[in-house]
């Protein structure tokens, strides 16, 4: 079939370039797929495609790899238990410098491009911001040409799909392989046992209790291998994946009784460890599996590590001068123990030689200010699950503490706080806690986040370790969120100033002065209409909603969360609806306010939101005194394709958690890089934000962190606000009152109960006028068209700070002591080298 579809060949670099990808597309279609133009399917056209584009990336992924065996320099390693990378087509076609190419290609093949990028399944490996900053991280460590791998779990079904119904969020399963994906390479001779269960055993070796971890049930870890390529060099790092598989042993108990079935039974149930992101926890069913999969993480991980490592190495002392291994939050902390373990008990290591090598190669990041997000697992797990490493965070506890008493002496109530142990009704590990223990770097994510880990959160660490805590402040690629996810306006600044920004987003600062050109101003508008008009299609298209393009997109897209104070949002939305009820004439400004975002399948107030949202859209939209001027509008099934479509349309970004909640905040980042102004309280990066963009040009309201701990010292009483403010007092009536679900009067009670009746934990009636008079403010600037443009150029201008290319040199500088590792451009011409070959093979199962 190929042969057939092929022109002659042309003594034309650029033409023969785009013959073999026409040719490895063609070839893909009928050897790797079995399809010729009759049978295939489109989504067999999209496999076929993007096959062709991963063999162009493994060319240089193996000369990558092959590299770094070769040069043994030191590698970083990022253990995240959420990767939400987004589509991978476009963007790794862009990193490759190959996207005029390939489109090309397609088009004279007579497909369109477009539509096959639509149709990839997006791996939904992550529950929000934690997976997409790692998916970044990996983008920046690729360009930047950092030797890095990114380690997480291949979940069978990842974070659900999302459906409204009724106005209710309706959870269903995300079986994102059931048409395989095309980016990954499963390494099937490449397997680590992971334990669980059993018991421990003492033996005593020379005279030293050597400690054995038997009868225990294994469960093997098999890597899956997906390449991340760097944009604009030949740099193909790696993301490393594990999925469970049973062992190969059965119970021949039940075999020779004849009962095959239950015979294997048990060991098919070990797989379900990979199944889902995440269960729900709030059944103890639930909180085990997740304990095994952070477990089974860690333990694959840190064995791979070691693997890699000793091919060059046997002295394990040395292990921090060749490996950083850096802890996304909690979750992978038990690769603390874990690596003690292998040191202890299978390499023969002394305890203080084991801590000094385990503590120089961890690194934690924390990435939550509220305690009760902060991981603790009762003891009995581990005494049942994991009972060896319980042993040894008891070892560590103990040695940690006698330090505390020689520091602190007298401290008995330091020594409560700083226990690896939480001793109260039942006895949990406290994993921040081991996180920084066992770490020799703690870093927090924006510049008040790390400053309340150190003066709150983690204080007497803080006093006891003050060199370990520093600042990693958040970043976003500019690749995706720009130059992908928003073309026109790419096109705009190439044009202007132009590409360098692509690689140093630092470039962007050459905008200030364009944002006084008239000219420049009337090109940013326009972009900023055509990504609007893109949006609204999309709406009436899924959502039924004719929306305003010349209306104020109002936008609040991230995970439903109380903190997050989407409820406030839709406060602001019922003011203006009754202010246009009290006088229809009223001259507003139009608005459409867009809301998108997945609530905990088990979190019943932030589903309620969500309802609620629905259901003020279902009256705002079709009231005829309302004249279209406001619109509401729930996105469902939110996800990093979506978020490409919605960042280069938003006008208003509202970033409006409660001072002191938010670590960072990346979508905050991502809405003003792309030319929205920002409306959000003092917290996480916003302040950041506001100090590169000018206080001028962003719309801050709200108490401060400070002035929340203030009040909440004090006593917050919310009815107080409440008495005082007729507008708010009507708004809240309205919501628990029915008004808003007349088939059931009761049915948003409980958001108003939690307000009004349980203490309004997040503060949203303190916050509540400050926020309904800078949304005042906002209209009053969008009215003022061309003064808003100047305020968006300068937003997107003053961006340079929050590329995760910034926030990856930090890193390596700081953290982890690695260097960039440039990789010459000759793996395309190896492959057919047979010494190449063998020399790759080298590294086999190691890349």
């Amino acid at each position: 079939m190929h042969d057939d579809s092929l022109p002659p060949t042309i003594d034309n670099p650029e033409l023969d370039s785009l013959m073999l990808t026409i040719k490895s597309f063609l070839e893909h279609l009928e050897y790797t797929l079995g399809k010729d133009k009759y049978s295939a399917s489109r989504y067999d056209i999209y496999n076929a495609l993007a096959y062709a584009v991963r063999d162009r990336m493994v060319e240089r992924w193996l000369d990558t790899q092959q590299h770094y065996y070769n040069s043994d320099h030191k590698r970083v390693y990022y253990l995240s238990m959420e990767f939400l990378m987004g589509r991978s087509l476009e963007n790794s076609l862009i990193n490759l410098g190959l996207l005029d190419e390939f489109k090309e290609a397609v088009s004279s093949l007579g497909y369109d491009f477009d539509e096959l990028v639509e149709d990839e399944q997006e791996a939904g490996l992550g529950n929000g911001g934690l997976g997409r900053l790692a998916a970044c991280f990996l983008d920046s460590m690729a360009t930047m040409a950092i030797p890095a791998y990114g380690y997480g779990i291949r979940y069978e079904y990842g974070i659900f799909r999302q459906k409204i119904t009724d106005g209710t969020q309706v959870e269903i399963p995300d079986n994102w392989l059931r048409y395989r994906n095309p980016w990954e390479l499963d390494r099937q001779e490449h397997l680590h046992p992971v334990k669980f269960n059993g018991r421990v055993v003492t033996v005593h070796i020379d005279g030293k209790p050597r400690h054995e971890w038997v009868d225990t049930e294994d469960v093997m870890a098999m890597a899956y291998d997906t390449p991340i390529p760097g944009y604009g060099n030949n740099t193909v790092n790696t993301m490393r994946l594990w999925c469970a598989k049973s062992s190969r042993e059965f119970d021949l108990k039940f075999f020779n009784e004849g009962n095959y079935i239950r015979a294997v039974e048990k060991k098919m149930l070990t797989e379900n460890i990979s199944k889902v992101l995440y269960p729900a926890d709030n059944v103890i069913e639930g909180k085990e599996l997740r304990f095994k999969q952070e477990y089974f993480l860690a333990s694959a991980t840190v064995h791979d590590v070691i693997y890699r490592f000793k091919k060059m190495h046997k002295d394990l002392r040395l292990l921090p001068d060749k490996v950083a291994i850096q802890l996304n939050d909690t979750h992978p902390a038990l690769a603390i123990p874990e690596l003690m373990r292998v040191l202890l008990d299978l390499e023969g290591l002394s305890w203080d030689d084991a801590w000094n090598v385990t503590t120089r190669v961890f690194a934690y990041t924390n990435h939550t200010i509220l305690p009760e997000a902060l991981e603790q697992w009762p003891v009995w797990f581990f005494e049942q699950i994991l009972p060896r490493h319980l042993m040894i965070i008891y070892e560590i506890n103990d040695r940690f503490l006698d330090e505390v008493r020689r520091r602190f002496p007298g401290d008995n109530g330091r020594l409560a706080r700083m226990s690896l142990v939480e001793e109260h009704w039942e006895r949990k590990i406290r994993m921040a806690h081991l996180a920084i223990v066992g770490s020799h770097s703690v870093n927090g994510v924006a510049a008040l986040h790390s400053e309340i880990l150190k003066n709150d959160l983690f204080r007497d660490f803080y006093e006891m370790y003050p060199e370990r805590f520093n600042n990693k402040t958040n970043g976003i690629t500019q690749r995706r969120w720009l130059k992908k996810g928003n073309p026109p306006l790419s096109a705009l600044i190439d044009d202007r100033i132009g590409p360098g920004w692509v690689t140093d987003l630092y470039e962007l600062e050459k905008l200030r002065p364009l944002a006084e050109d008239a000219e420049f101003r009337a090109d940013w508008q326009k972009v900023k209409r055509e990504n609007k008009e893109r949006l609204a299609a999309y709406i009436l298209k899924h959502n039924c909603i004719q929306v305003d393009v010349d209306s104020l997109f109002d936008c609040q897209v991230k995970r439903i969360h109380e903190y997050k104070r989407q409820l406030l949002n839709v406060l602001h939305i019922i003011t203006l609806y009754n202010r246009l009820k009290a006088d229809p004439s009223l001259d507003i400004v139009p608005r459409t306010f867009i809301f998108g975002g997945k609530a905990a399948p088990a979190y019943f107030i932030a589903k309620l939101v969500i309802r609620l949202i629905n259901a003020v859209g279902d009256v705002v939209n079709r009231d005829p005194d309302v004249a279209g001027r406001l619109k509401v509008v729930f996105l469902a099934n939110y996800s990093v394709s979506l978020a490409e479509m919605i960042f280069p349309a938003a006008d208003l970004s509202e970033q409006i958690s409660t001072a002191g909640t938010e670590a960072s905040g990346t979508g905050n980042m991502k809405f003003a890089l792309n030319g929205a102004l920002t409306i959000g309280t003092l917290d996480g990066a916003n302040i950041e934000i506001m100090e590169e963009v000018g206080r001028e040009n962003i719309f801050i309201f709200g108490l401060t962190a400070e002035e929340v701990t203030e009040l909440k010292r004090k006593g917050y009483n919310p009815r107080e606000y409440y008495n005082r403010n007729p507008e708010l007092q009507k708004v809240l009536d309205m919501v628990s009152g029915g008004f808003f679900s007349p088939y059931d009067a009761n049915l948003f009670k409980p958001i108003v109960d939690s307000l009004l009746n349980q203490g309004d934990h997040y503060l949203l009636l303190a916050d509540y006028a400050s926020y309904i008079a800078s949304q005042e403010e906002v209209s009053q600037l969008y009215r003022d068209q061309d003064e808003w443009s100047r305020r968006a150029i300068l937003n997107a201008a003053g961006m340079g700070k929050f590329s995760s290319d910034r926030t990856i040199a930090e890193y390596a500088r700081d953290i982890w002591g690695v260097d960039t590792v440039e990789i010459s451009a000759q793996a395309q011409h190896c492959l057919h080298d047979g010494v190449c070959l063998v020399e790759h093979r080298k590294d086999e199962g190691g890349s």
